[in-house]
Formats: C-alpha cells, structure tokens, sequence
C-alpha cells in the first residue's frame, strides 16, 4: 500500500532504508561517483533512475532537494542526493553533467512503492 504522507527527504530516506536502499552516491572532490562506504565508482551508463522524489522547502528556496532513486547493471538500488534552487550541494557542471546522463525508467514495478 502506498504511503501518500511520504512528504519530507527524512520520511523517503527512512522508507528506502526500512527497505534495504541505505547507500548514497556521491560525487567526490575529484568528480568521481562513489557507492557510500565503498570504492566502488560509477559512470553515467552503469545506473538507470527508476523514481526522482521532489522536495520543496515551504518558506526557503535553498531548502529545495531532490532524492534520486537508482538501480546500477546488477541491480542493486542506491539514492543520489541533489539540493538545487539558490544553492546546489556540488559546485560546476559535473553534478548535473552526470545526472543528465544517466537513462530515467520509472515504469509501474521498477521502482520502490513509498
């Protein structure tokens, strides 16, 4: 059953968690994608982004972020973590360079039902 109160990145980051999604990919000082608590490193090709979750702060735009759900080729999830708006958590273009890159499914059943 889907949970439509799902309206805060805590309340997603907690469900994805519950259901074994409690990696981060993150973007390093020397641009590389790493798997939180791993060397493993990602290209744009290796992922697929199977839900995008939007969130808007109520009375700061800087408070605007978006949680990227993602499966890589073997199919293990993990979340990319975007802040966007006034402010971005990644300086430049590689941020979004990668992310445009990457394929987008969210077709029924692939993703995680939040």
């Amino acid at each position: 059953m889907e949970n439509h109160d799902m309206t805060t990145l805590v309340q997603v980051m907690n469900t994805l968690k519950r259901r074994g999604v409690d990696k981060e990919i993150q973007m390093t000082d020397d641009k590389k994608f790493i798997l939180q608590n791993s060397n493993k490193e990602y290209k744009p090709e290796d992922l697929t982004i199977i839900k995008v979750y939007r969130f808007e702060g109520d009375s700061n735009p800087s408070d605007n972020a978006a949680l990227y759900l993602v499966e890589d080729t073997t199919g293990q999830k993990a979340y990319i973590i975007d802040s966007y708006g006034a402010e971005s958590n990644y300086a430049g273009s590689d941020f979004n360079d990668f992310l445009s890159a990457i394929v987008v499914d969210e077709r029924e059943g692939r993703n995680l039902r939040i």
